[in-house]
């Protein structure tokens, strides 16, 4: 009579089982997709916003009286009287 070999059980990973392994590799793509698409359009509103508020600084420098650019100004004109 031969010897009966025991079963052989299927070898498993250490790991456990993640959520991206039982995904559909189609949705891990559209979600990288769509994770750079709103990067992208943070990035873009971030920049809109940085030149809004240069735009504004601009105008109102320009827009200054001559007061205020007295007051701001480092010299001591008593000075000069």
């Amino acid at each position: 009579m031969k010897k009966r070999q025991p079963a052989s059980k299927p070898k498993k990973d250490d790991s456990p089982l993640t959520l991206k392994d039982m995904m559909n590799p189609a949705i891990i793509k559209q979600l990288k997709e769509q994770q750079e698409q709103l990067l992208v359009e943070e990035n873009r509103k971030k920049e809109a916003e940085e030149q809004r508020k240069r735009e504004e600084r601009k105008l109102k420098e320009k827009n200054k009286t001559f007061e205020e650019l007295l007051n701001e100004s480092d010299m001591n004109w008593k000075k000069f009287k």
